[in-house]
């Protein structure tokens, strides 16, 4: 979301400032945003709106201690976490957070039971790594993880049932279960207290197609200008007991502006949290 307007250091820090002076407490930090990264993850964030910019190059534990922010978490990928897990941690632990997040992985066969399977022991695996450093090891989902693997049996059924609660939790982001059809709500009461993260942001249209089929196009919103029950997510989430809400992005932002479109996101939630 701030791949854009983190180009440089002065950009940098003005846009820390007025994310602090918004209401915000911290930012979600992801490895690929704060350090050089491949010619093909910057084509894919770019093809997803969400372009990394040139925050590898910034000195991101310098901006954030002036800031004021904290850093809530961490995102990695679960193949770095295998490969470097000592140097994950001390990553983490070097922004003060306990928590490092993965996120779906790419290549990866969502519809195919034994994969999934695999991919729950492999989180189980991370997780007991991390827990031995005080660092605990969640889950974020997009919308794939609804795939059904076999009539009545999703994805994301496997992650939630076979991985360990002690060593596994989850980072919810309500927007992807709502673009794959699913039940938002539903889901939320599934985990339960094993979300400890809410990811969200709001679903709704500001743009429709051509003049012959003006079809509302679907994009992600600023929070409550969109469709989503937010206030009921919100009830569930605080009942669920999360220790903070993450808001995210993608590309559809007021005026084309990610920081005018998080301050606006801002009012909802300095009026609920």
């Amino acid at each position: 979301m701030l791949g854009t307007v983190t180009g440089n250091e002065s950009q940098a820090r003005e846009t820390l400032r007025r994310i602090k002076a918004a209401g915000y407490d911290g930012l979600e930090l992801n490895r690929f945003m704060i350090h050089p990264s491949s010619l093909m993850v910057r084509l894919m964030t770019r093809a997803a709106g969400m372009p990394t910019g040139n925050g590898g190059k910034l000195d991101w534990h310098a901006l954030l201690n002036e800031s004021g922010l904290e850093v809530v978490s961490l995102h990695a990928d679960l193949g770095s976490l295998e490969r470097e897990a000592d140097d994950v941690i001390e990553e983490a632990k070097s922004f003060g957070t306990d928590k490092i997040v993965i996120t779906g992985m790419y290549r990866f066969d969502y519809g195919s039971e034994s994969a999934v399977r695999e991919l729950a022991e492999r989180l189980n695996r991370a997780g007991e790594r991390l827990k031995t450093q005080g660092i605990e090891l969640l889950y974020h989902n997009h919308n794939v993880e609804l795939l059904q693997v076999k009539p009545g049996l999703r994805a994301y059924d496997i992650l939630l049932d076979e991985t360990d609660p002690d060593l596994v939790s989850f980072e919810y982001d309500s927007y992807w279960f709502t673009d794959g059809g699913a039940d938002a709500k539903l889901w939320m009461k599934k985990l339960g207290r094993r979300m400890r993260l809410w990811h969200v942001t709001d679903r709704g249209s500001r743009q429709s197609g051509p003049a012959m089929t003006p079809i509302l196009k679907a994009d992600s919103m600023e929070l409550g200008t969109g469709n989503m029950d937010l206030d009921g997510l919100r009830e569930i989430a605080v009942e669920n007991g999360i220790e903070a809400v993450v808001l995210e992005s993608h590309k559809n932002w007021i005026d084309k502006d990610p920081v005018k479109s998080l301050e606006l996101s801002a009012q909802w939630l300095n009026a609920r949290f």
